[in-house]
């Protein structure tokens, strides 16, 4: 991060990108993007994440064909796993979503610090789309894939953005409020 930008500038200039230029991402820039993901909190410290970095064209094509709603032409992916098993107390192990989460937010929003685009595909809880991930990358039955960051260098740009809306905070305490007209759905 440079001086002049703060962590909130990176916050908000996280955006899910889909469209990437036909540029191969480093891989310093790839680790530094792990690093940031294993930077995250984890219950009980139990790290239970595990990696799997995409970056041969052929392999990036076998993966999206898979992949019905994430066929983006992105030269990366890092999958992040979940692995309980690696959980240092049995507590722990029931937050291996949380954790992986927050390992794979840390991961977007160091991609948008390092000049890289990024979008989350989601892959668990769908068997659908576990199962065919799992396959593809030969991982194991105790090891689940939570989700797919596609990552490189931007296509297309999108202006820093918030999502905040003060009716969705409730301060001191939950207050029953007449709901609002629902919001038409978009993608972002």
């Amino acid at each position: 991060m440079t001086e002049s930008r703060t962590v909130m500038d990176y916050i908000l200039a996280r955006r899910s990108v889909r469209r990437y230029q036909e540029r191969e991402v480093e891989r310093d820039k790839l680790e530094l993007l792990l690093q940031a993901a294993m930077a995250a909190p984890a219950a009980a410290n139990s790290e239970p994440w595990e990696f799997v970095v995409v970056t041969g064209q052929e392999a990036m094509d076998v993966l999206r064909s898979h992949l019905l709603f994430a066929r983006y032409n992105a030269p990366a992916a890092i999958v992040v796993c979940g692995n309980p098993e690696r959980a240092n107390n049995t507590a722990a192990r029931q937050f291996w979503v949380q954790d992986c989460s927050a390992a794979m937010e840390n991961l977007l929003i160091a991609a948008a610090g390092l000049g890289l685009g990024a979008v989350w595909i989601g892959v668990y809880p769908l068997p659908s789309v576990i199962n065919p991930v799992r396959q593809v990358l030969n991982i194991p039955d105790e090891v689940t894939p939570l989700g797919i960051a596609y990552v490189g260098y931007p296509a297309e740009e999108k202006p820093p953005r918030t999502r905040y809306d003060a009716y969705k905070v409730h301060w001191q305490v939950y207050e029953l409020r007449k709901p609002r007209a629902k919001k038409k759905e978009r993608h972002v």
